[in-house]
């Protein structure tokens, strides 16, 4: 297929063959510099969104290939109570072979500190061009002791020059626009700040003129900004060839014009790269620029991360890391992970149950953009659970009134039903179930269940101030506020020092017996 000059390959039907066990993408030619035809010949392998799933980076390993491996960005998880994470994704970003990374929000997780000492152990390149940080010489010594605060330029460059095979290739990066919006902790990066589309779309001009003046015709923008937002910069811009896109968790099979393929405001055109989330996927692009650096030749394909094996080897580097993981059961039945947020989540809710249950609760409460993955059949261990929920954020207990409760589920229904994506999700629950209106984008009716199954309704038009509940859930969603209001002060909770997926493994070994996962009928839906 050839579009305004550019010769487009599609082809993913391997994916989808249950026989192929070992796929391969198609190469092609050999991709070398052939002097008489002064073209120039590139295969780039991708990654975006890992989200710390190291269980996938392993798989990633045996499939990725490429004269080049780039990111778009969110390759880890987690603040500093992820130490061992972030350790495993550097280790991981190295043993690929991963030249450069756009920054992405989950990197930012972290205290400043903690992100430079992970950044030290990367051997690629961190790069975004609009973040701004206030000098340190201009913030408190309170504030840089009590939140590790450390020099951004020190680990964190707007642009880098690599040489692949012989030729000199610009990367850019960018960082969300909306990065502190999208922080975990807020309060860590208050001396930061991600410039605003149109500032960042100058800011990428400049640097493609910087890297022009210096020869370089072939550019890659790296970039966390999300689908819409590089459709944008590239239709605003003239210079960029690709853009390794992420944030958006878009599957973009093939190429297909107006979705991945764009064209700058010169009309040259624009390969776009999003390859999900979580690591379930990879991507390879394979180009041909001319001697103007212009593609004329691409093929992008995804591989299905599931298809490939872990390593041994491999899995005893990540376990010298992360520890060697614990056999805790058998899965005997689970269902596919849900397509939406809006879904209910039974493995969200299996896992409230067991937070219920092991901290002898009422109520457990799980935010679902929060489950990283989901129980398949057979054996699961240690490091499979925490896979489904990746953040270390501590358990954590209070009593919770009616109405505070009613409040958190109504305003995390109406900005899920709002919001890109479908963040946060309608909440996992176990001691509740509860009605949505997808028209109303609210609750309609609530009902707390005791532990004898009894179900007692909620008068959610009026609910009451002095009714409490024994409320369980990550220290995250219960003090930090995740979308919607607290449900309670920090100062009000018992804290505990171990997490949701120790608990689950718990919960697991205390059942003893094969587990289904089919915890449904706790979200009921109306017009």
């Amino acid at each position: 297929m050839n579009i305004q000059g550019i010769t487009i390959s599609n082809f993913n039907n391997y994916k989808k063959s249950p026989n192929f066990t070992k796929p391969s993408f198609k190469s092609g030619e050999a991709l070398e510099r052939t002097p008489d035809k002064d073209t120039f010949e590139l295969k780039i392998g991708y990654i975006n969104d890992l989200h710390g799933q190291t269980n996938n980076m392993m798989r990633i390993l045996s499939g990725i290939k490429g004269d080049i491996i780039l990111s778009g960005g969110d390759n880890d998880i987690g603040d500093e109570k992820n130490r061992h994470v972030h350790d495993a994704t550097a280790k991981f970003l190295n043993l690929a072979g991963v030249r450069g990374t756009a920054l992405g929000n989950h990197e930012m997780d972290t205290k400043q500190g903690d992100l430079k000492e992970t950044a030290s152990k990367f051997n690629g390149n961190i790069l975004a061009i609009n973040i701004e940080q206030k000098p340190l010489q201009e913030q408190t010594e309170e504030d840089i002791q009590n939140y590790d605060k450390a020099d951004i330029k020190d680990f964190i460059k707007p642009s880098v020059i690599v040489n692949v095979k012989g030729e000199k290739i610009g990367l850019i990066g960018t960082t969300p626009v909306d990065l502190t919006d999208r922080a975990t902790h807020p309060d860590y990066h208050t001396d930061c700040k991600a410039h605003d589309l149109d500032t960042t779309t100058d800011l990428i001009q400049q640097e493609i003129n910087n890297l022009k003046s210096q020869g370089i015709n072939k550019i890659v923008l790296l970039s966390h900004l999300g689908i819409e937002r590089d459709k944008q910069v590239g239709r605003n811009t003239e210079g960029i060839d690709v853009i390794i896109g992420g944030h958006t968790h878009e599957l973009l099979e093939g190429i297909k014009e107006d979705e991945n393929l764009i064209y700058s405001k010169t009309g040259e055109p624009i390969i776009i790269t999003e390859a999900g989330k979580d690591g379930k996927h990879f991507g390879e692009l394979n180009l041909t620029f001319d001697k103007d650096g212009v593609i004329t030749k691409a093929q992008n394909n995804l591989g299905d991360t599931s298809l490939y094996h872990r390593n041994l080897v491999h899995q005893y580097m990540f376990n010298e890391i992360l520890g060697k993981p614990e056999q805790v059961g058998y899965i005997e039945y689970a269902p596919p992970a849900p397509k939406s947020l809006l879904e209910e989540n039974p493995h969200a809710n299996f896992m409230c149950d067991a937070m219920k249950y092991e901290m002898n609760a009422d109520i457990g409460i799980w935010n679902n953009a929060g489950t990283r993955n989901y129980f398949k059949k057979g054996d699961i261990d240690s490091s499979d659970i925490k896979e489904i929920a990746p953040f270390a954020d501590n358990i954590s207990v209070a009593e919770v009134s009616e109405k505070t409760l009613v409040d958190a589920f109504k305003k995390a229904t109406e900005i899920s039903y709002n919001s890109h994506g479908n963040k946060p999700g309608l909440l996992g629950v176990s001691g509740l179930n509860y009605t949505v209106s997808p028209t109303k984008k609210t609750i309609t009716a609530m009902n707390f269940v005791d532990k004898d199954g009894i179900e007692h309704p909620i008068d959610i038009n009026n609910p009451r101030e002095d009714k409490k509940y024994k409320v369980v859930a990550d220290s995250f969603i219960m003090s930090w506020g995740a979308d919607y209001d607290v449900l309670s002060p920090k100062e009000e909770c018992v804290e505990y020092p171990f997490n949701k997926a120790f608990l689950t493994c718990e919960y697991i070994k205390h059942l003893n017996k094969p587990i289904v996962i089919n915890q449904t009928g706790r979200i009921m839906y109306e017009n």
